[in-house]
């Protein structure tokens, strides 16, 4: 068996692979970081609204923070829990903190002055938030091909 030096130009999608993952149009900050979780997130388009869930289990009504600003949806959330068991003269506490942050920016036809419904329910935080008048509108335009 003979050993044979490798250089860059032997394998040149080696140089590909690693230019593919610098590049910021690909990869944010927190492509890589595995701490920073996201709630899996549904968006369904209805006639006179937009439903949005979140998975989020474990957390409870009291814990979620929702707001609209300039045309931008945030859902925060935060929880902690602690936990102490004493055994003879030991105390062990356990933390536990789980929060996320998840921000959405909403289309023009979204009705900001009307209130937007949030009901959390079996894991599942459900956001239904309506859309003005004139986009309830069908708006079909036909278009002829010449």
């Amino acid at each position: 068996m003979s050993l044979v030096k490798l250089d860059g130009k032997r394998f040149p999608w080696n140089e590909n692979l690693i230019d593919f993952f610098n590049r910021e149009a690909f990869v944010d900050e927190d492509f890589f970081n595995l701490e920073k979780t996201h709630p899996s997130m549904n968006v369904k388009e209805h006639k006179d609204d937009f439903e949005i869930e979140f998975a989020a289990p474990g957390f409870e009504k009291k814990d979620f923070e929702i707001t609209i600003k300039d045309d931008v949806l945030e859902v925060s959330a935060k929880k902690s829990n602690k936990e102490t068991k004493e055994d003879e003269n030991f105390t062990r506490r356990e933390f536990n903190y789980n929060a996320f942050t998840r921000t959405l920016q909403l289309p023009a036809t979204v009705d900001q002055s009307k209130e937007v419904k949030a009901v959390y329910e079996n894991g599942i935080l459900k956001l239904n938030v309506l859309k003005m008048e004139e986009a309830k509108k069908d708006l079909k335009k036909v278009i002829k091909v010449l």
